[in-house]
């Protein structure tokens, strides 16, 4: 979905090329127009509830344990306006945009699957936010992840009250600023509205998501410097055989030795060893890449699996059902499912730059990698990469407490009535600066191996590989001697995050997406 385009969206029916496009560009969004009888119904089932006064948990009730406090109807708007404006607690930065789209674009999918009992005004005026693109300031802190993510989603609700502030254009203003610049009418929340909009799991699922869309690219990236460092390092691209992964039978492991054996293909560094080679064995950082990398490239597919099926997910409470004209309480929005999507993740991109921390210290260990120490010519008066090696390994050892899953914990909200939650929303958070770190550490890799196949000129690497290389060479130069490398470090990571590596080779990595 580029900026110009229209995504025609079917409640229930999001792809994960639908969400990584939103989350990539802008774009506008228009909800299919078969879709607003099921919202109108649903609404109309909650008016009925309210007209008959019975009561009815979320419409004309408290909420949590003030449950049993009965509401009269003319206090109804009232009571969704104090739940916003009480629940709206969040601390922290505020999310970036590219996150709080994949919010929005959630939020609609679900209300407008027709469970939630929200009129088709406030499916309409969240849509209008996100073509205006006035994004909500939602504070990144203050969800447990069950219960839904109260603080943030109401954060997000303020702006459609006109409370609060946006950012838009990349500008922060009050809400009722932006919304009377883009002609949109602040709502009056009508009974269970409110209660819709900030129960669900549309925060931690977006944040994950963010984590999932970040750690196809490392993957990805990671493959292609793996390929790299072997042929800095003069590896055998043997254990890539097929017939060695097909014996072992794992999917990832397949697929990802075949994108090495691709990415290697033609070299003529790997050419000039074949014969004479004293080394029986590389490194297991080397030889074990299908091993590692295909385990990982299984844990993203899973985690995509459970985000997508969570991203057209209905998980507000409680639940109406306008067949039978009855609303069920129940618990979809405990985000069990997202914590453990997220915890796998963080797995994922804790071994992407373990692994890849090991490679740079193998290319810069002369007696492993036959290069030059620290891949400098004149070892001594320059230290080379031994410096960046060290922050590899710092932020290697970061991510390693940051694995540490968060699904494990739990602690007592709501005077105990919420007394077991998810703790999804950090779960997810979380994969934001794992993945820069792991971004470095690839970023690092990328410098020194592309450093090392330097040093067996003439001799080239494979097509796909020095097609890399020379896209980083238009970003950084060679290091001959020592100079202010941390811009080259931060130009190295950019391209590994926005993703400049997989399209360097993107027939590669179709068959991933």
């Amino acid at each position: 979905m580029t900026q110009d385009h229209h995504l025609t969206l079917n409640p229930g029916a999001l792809s994960l090329t639908d969400l990584r496009t939103a989350w990539g560009t802008p774009g506008r969004l228009t909800l299919a127009p078969e879709a607003y009888a099921a919202i109108a119904t649903s609404a109309a089932t909650v008016q009925a509830i309210v007209a008959k006064g019975d009561p009815a948990y979320g419409i004309n009730t408290g909420f949590g344990i003030l449950a049993k406090r009965h509401i009269p109807a003319d206090q109804l708007e009232q009571l969704q306006r104090n739940l916003i404006l009480s629940h709206a607690v969040g601390t922290g930065e505020l999310l970036p945009d590219h996150v709080v789209r994949l919010i929005l674009l959630t939020k609609i999918g679900s209300l407008a699957r027709g469970y939630s009992g929200v009129r088709t005004l406030i499916v309409d005026t969240l849509i209008a936010l996100y073509n205006a693109g006035i994004m909500p300031a939602i504070p990144c802190q203050g969800s447990v992840g069950a219960s839904g993510d109260l603080a943030p989603l109401a954060h997000m609700t303020l702006a459609l009250l006109g409370v609060g502030q946006v950012r838009m254009r990349g500008e922060i203003m009050d809400a009722r600023t932006a919304l009377d610049a883009a002609g949109i009418a602040p709502v009056v929340l009508a009974a269970k509205e409110g209660l819709a909009l900030i129960n669900g799991t549309q925060v931690s699922t977006a944040l994950a998501l963010h984590g999932l869309f970040l750690a196809e690219r490392l993957l990805e990236a990671a493959m292609v410097t793996g390929s790299l460092s072997l042929d800095a390092a003069r590896g055998s691209d043997a254990p890539f055989d097929p017939r060695v992964h097909a014996v072992r039978g794992q999917p990832g492991q397949i697929a990802a030795a075949k994108i090495y054996r691709e990415l290697v293909a033609g070299s003529a560094i790997r050419a000039s060893h074949l014969v004479g080679d004293e080394r029986v064995q590389d490194p297991y950082s080397l030889r074990c890449q299908p091993q590692v990398m295909g385990a990982v490239m299984d844990l993203i597919a899973q985690a995509g699996r459970t985000l997508l099926v969570e991203s057209n997910a209905v998980t507000d409470n409680p639940l109406v059902f306008p067949d039978t004209g009855e609303v069920i309480s129940g618990g979809n929005f405990h985000a069990e499912p997202v914590a453990f999507a997220a915890d796998t993740l963080a797995l994922a991109i804790a071994e992407i730059g373990a692994l890849a921390e090991r490679r740079i210290a193998l290319l810069i260990d002369a007696t492993l990698s036959g290069l030059p120490p620290f891949l400098v010519r004149e070892p001594g008066v320059n230290s080379g990469f031994m410096i960046a090696h060290v922050t590899a390994a710092a932020l290697a050892s970061e991510n390693k407490s940051l694995a540490h899953p968060a699904s494990v914990d739990s602690l007592p909200t709501s005077a105990n009535q919420e007394d077991h939650v998810s703790m999804a929303t950090f779960a997810a958070r979380r994969l934001g600066q794992m993945a820069h770190n792991t971004g470095v550490i690839v970023g690092i890799e990328l410098l020194a191996a592309a450093q090392g196949i330097e040093f067996h000129r003439p001799l080239t690497s494979s097509s796909h590989l020095e097609h890399v290389h020379a896209k980083l060479r238009e970003h950084v130069k060679a290091f001959d001697e020592d100079r202010f490398f941390a811009p080259d470090i931060e130009a190295a990571r950019r391209m590994v995050m926005e993703g400049e590596l997989s399209a360097a080779c993107k027939d590669l990595f179709a068959a991933l997406h």
